[in-house]
């Protein structure tokens, strides 16, 4: 072999290996390339779900709201205990056996005291059933006590005692509306005062809380007409 073709040789074999390194590069990359994602629904897409609205209780005096169940957020269960419970049950006839009475006032009551005083418990209670009536549709509790009487709790009027009250008229339905009310009312402090004291849902001790401090302070007011 001359030096001529020895030199052709040399450069020819050169050629093939940089040729054959080239591809191997080439391979190299196309092996790295990330494979294309499948299409379809992105895995973290959560479907709506189709749940029933949320009855959300509300602060003393303030009614309960309804809102969509989305819009509620998960947390953890409501912490309350068997004592709560029958506070819930045994203030909704409670309250609802005091706007019955003032209820009667408008049309009954001679002193104008009387009939605004009966104007506010109204305005109070009212809401304050709602309140509670909705504390127990958000834990699917019932409120009806089967066999339980009602005229056994704290400051109950019998039902004689109301139709006497419906009966009367003028300054007697004044004196019967104070007398009976003001009883009422003791009852249902003292029914507030001792759940303060074993309750465990913090939204019942805030409602507790307030129905003692204002029918304390109603009492107080129902007095003063006694002794004008």
């Amino acid at each position: 072999m001359t030096g001529r073709q020895g030199r052709v040789w040399l450069a020819v074999t050169a050629l093939v290996a940089l040729a054959v390194m080239v591809g191997v590069v080439l391979a190299g990359w196309g092996g790295s390339r990330p494979a294309a994602a499948p299409a379809g629904p992105s895995a973290t897409a959560t479907p709506p779900v189709d749940a029933p609205p949320v009855v959300v209780p509300g602060r003393p005096g303030e009614p309960a709201a309804t809102r969509a169940a989305q819009e509620v957020r998960d947390g953890a269960p409501p912490r309350y205990n068997g004592l709560d419970v029958w506070y819930v049950r045994m203030m909704i006839p409670h309250h609802q056996q005091a706007v019955e009475m003032a209820s009667l006032a408008p049309d009954r009551a001679a002193d104008p005291r009387v009939r605004a005083v009966a104007d506010r418990i109204r305005a109070a209670q009212g809401p304050e059933i709602g309140v509670l009536r909705g504390w127990l549709g958000a834990r699917d509790l019932p409120a009806e006590v089967a066999g339980h009487d009602h005229g056994t709790m704290r400051g109950m009027q019998s039902a004689e005692a109301v139709r006497q009250l419906a009966a009367a008229r003028g300054a007697d339905f004044d004196r019967l509306f104070v007398r009976m009310m003001t009883a009422h009312h003791e009852g249902a402090v003292i029914m507030s005062t001792d759940l303060l004291k074993v309750g465990a849902d913090q939204t019942l001790q805030e409602f507790a809380n307030a129905v003692a401090v204002e029918q304390s302070a109603e009492i107080a007011r129902l007095r003063d007409l006694i002794g004008a």
